[in-house]
């Protein structure tokens, strides 16, 4: 291959990669009379969904998630996380909820929202890709 070849070639190649760095990125709307909505997606292996739902303080909020596999898990960040690029790949940063924090691999998660604001759940693949339903209802 001729170096102008190759060249193209491998940026092509970085570009389609980062089409996919964060994976689904959509605001969570309950349909109308309804305070929960399911959502089925797939995420790939070193990817993330994220998903944005505005609620207030003392709402309670109910997360929950499950794949064929039990290899799906989120975090759900409080609002005023901050989105921000690390040698490129977008990473969240900011207060999470106790037990559904970063690390934790989160399955499920209710309790009563400390602040107003936007919140984010973040899906990732604990063992490769996933494919999972996520529901949330808010109270």
């Amino acid at each position: 291959m001729k170096p102008s070849a190759f060249l193209c070639a491998a940026l092509l190649f970085a570009g389609l990669g980062s089409l996919h760095a964060e994976g689904v990125r959509k605001a969570i709307q309950f349909p109308k009379g309804q305070s929960s909505a399911t959502l089925a997606a797939s995420v790939v292996r070193g990817e993330t969904d994220r998903y944005d739902i505005t609620a207030n303080a003392g709402q309670t909020m109910a997360v929950s998630i499950s794949s064929k596999e039990e290899n799906a898990a989120f975090t759900i960040y409080r609002p005023g996380y901050k989105s921000v690029v690390d040698d490129g790949v977008p990473t969240i940063t900011g207060p999470t909820l106790a037990g559904a924090g970063e690390g934790e691999d989160a399955m499920k998660w209710e309790g009563a929202l400390p602040a107003s604001g936007k919140y984010l759940i973040e899906v990732g693949g604990t063992r490769g890709s996933a494919s999972y339903k996520l529901t949330v209802t808010i109270k």
